[in-house]
C-alpha cells in the first residue's frame, strides 16, 4: 500500500501513484541496451515496453508479413504481447526477441483486432499458460474470415514464410473492460464499439500512462476502413479524453504524443466523410466517388493509392443509407 500525501490534488495524486509504481517496478525489470533492442528488432519506448516497427507496404514475400507494430510488456512476473505480426515466421522472430528480453513468461497474447497483419503471428506463442485475448467479436469474425485470410496469406507470403501459420482465436472474451496484473503492473483493456472493425480493443498500461490503440491510430500509413466510418468517427472524441503519456499506433512509428497523434486520423475521415456526403446528395455514383472523394489527402499519407479506393467505397456504401 503506498502512501500517498494528503495535501496533493486528485490529479497530483495520480502522477505520485504512477512515479511510485514506476519507482517499484523499474528493479524488477529486465535491463537491455538500446543497441541490442535493436539487433533484435525491438525498440524499448518506456520501462518495460517494447515495440517492433513494422513497414509502410503491403504483405509480401520478401517482408514476410511485418507491416504492423508488435509490442510486449513486461511485468514482474509475467509478459503480455501485443499482437504478432503478419505470418508465423514474423511471430517466431518477435517470440525469439522477448526470450531474449525476458525470461518471464508469456501469460497473455492480446490482438487489438482480426486483420491478418496483427495475428497471423499467433501460433508461434502457443504454449501451456498462454491465453489468448480479444474482443468478444474477435472469434465471429476470424471465423467468418478464416479461409479467406490463409489463402491470400499463402499466396503473398509464400510457403516458406506462411509455413505454420493459422488462425488462433481468443480464449479470454472482453465485452466491456478487463484488468491483467503483470506484476506490480495492470493493464486495462477495453472493448470499443464498431470503428475500424467491429473488434476494436485498446489497452492502456498504467504504471507508465502508454495507450496502445491497434489501428485506431494509424500515422504516416493510410488509415483503412473495415468497420464504420460514422462510429470511428464518434469514437475519437472519447478516445482524446484518455490521459496518456504516449500513444503506440497499429502502423507507424515506434510511440507518439497523446492525443495529437489521432488528429490527422480525425482530419482524413472527416474529409472522406463530407465528400461522400456531398456526392451522395448530389446524385453522385459509387464510382464517382471513388475517383474524386478524399483526393485532398493525396500526398498525406503512403499506400494511398492501395487502400484509399477501398475506404471510399466503404465509407460510400455506409453513408447513402443515413
Amino acid at each position: 500500500m503506498i502512501d500517498v500525501p494528503p495535501f496533493l490534488s486528485k490529479p497530483s495524486r495520480k502522477d505520485f501513484l504512477r512515479g511510485a509504481a514506476i519507482a517499484a517496478l523499474l528493479p524488477l525489470l529486465p535491463r537491455i541496451s538500446r543497441a541490442e533492442a535493436e539487433r533484435i528488432g525491438v525498440l524499448e519506448i518506456a520501462p518495460g515496453i517494447f515495440v517492433h516497427v513494422g513497414k509502410y507496404q503491403l504483405v509480401n514475400e520478401t517482408n514476410r508479413g511485418d507491416i504492423s507494430n508488435p509490442c510486449c510488456i513486461v511485468g514482474s512476473s509475467a509478459v503480455a504481447v501485443i499482437d504478432t505480426s503478419g505470418s508465423f515466421a514474423m511471430g517466431s522472430d518477435l517470440h525469439t526477441a522477448i526470450l531474449q528480453i525476458t525470461d518471464k513468461p508469456i501469460r497473455y497474447v492480446i490482438n487489438t483486432h482480426m486483420h491478418p497483419d496483427h495475428v497471423m503471428g499467433n501460433a508461434a506463442f502457443q504454449a501451456a499458460g498462454t491465453e489468448f485475448v480479444g474482443h468478444y467479436k474477435l472469434p465471429a469474425a476470424l471465423y467468418a474470415r478464416k479461409e479467406s485470410y490463409l489463402t491470400n496469406a499463402r499466396e503473398r507470403l509464400g510457403e516458406a514464410s506462411f509455413k505454420g501459420t493459422e488462425i488462433i482465436p481468443p480464449t479470454v472474451l472482453v465485452k466491456d473492460g478487463l484488468e491483467l496484473d503483470l506484476g506490480n503492473r495492470v493493464l486495462t483493456l477495453k472493448a470499443r464499439p464498431t470503428a475500424h472493425t467491429d473488434n476494436d480493443l485498446t489497452i492502456f498500461d498504467h504504471p507508465t500512462g502508454t495507450f496502445f490503440l491497434g489501428d485506431l491510430l494509424f500515422s504516416g500509413h493510410i488509415p483503412t476502413l473495415d468497420g464504420s466510418i460514422v462510429g470511428w468517427i464518434k469514437l475519437m472524441p472519447e478516445l482524446m479524453q484518455e490521459k496518456a503519456d504516449r500513444a503506440v499506433p497499429g502502423h507507424g512509428p515506434k510511440s507518439m504524443p497523446w492525443p495529437d497523434a489521432i488528429l490527422p486520423v480525425q482530419r482524413y475521415l472527416t474529409v472522406l466523410a463530407t465528400d461522400v456526403r456531398g456526392m451522395i446528395k448530389e446524385g453522385k455514383t459509387i464510382e464517382d466517388a471513388v475517383a474524386t472523394a478524399g483526393q485532398s489527402e493525396r500526398g498525406k499519407w503512403a499506400l494511398f493509392d492501395e487502400h484509399h479506393p477501398r475506404n471510399v467505397t466503404a465509407a460510400f456504401t455506409e453513408l447513402e443509407w443515413e
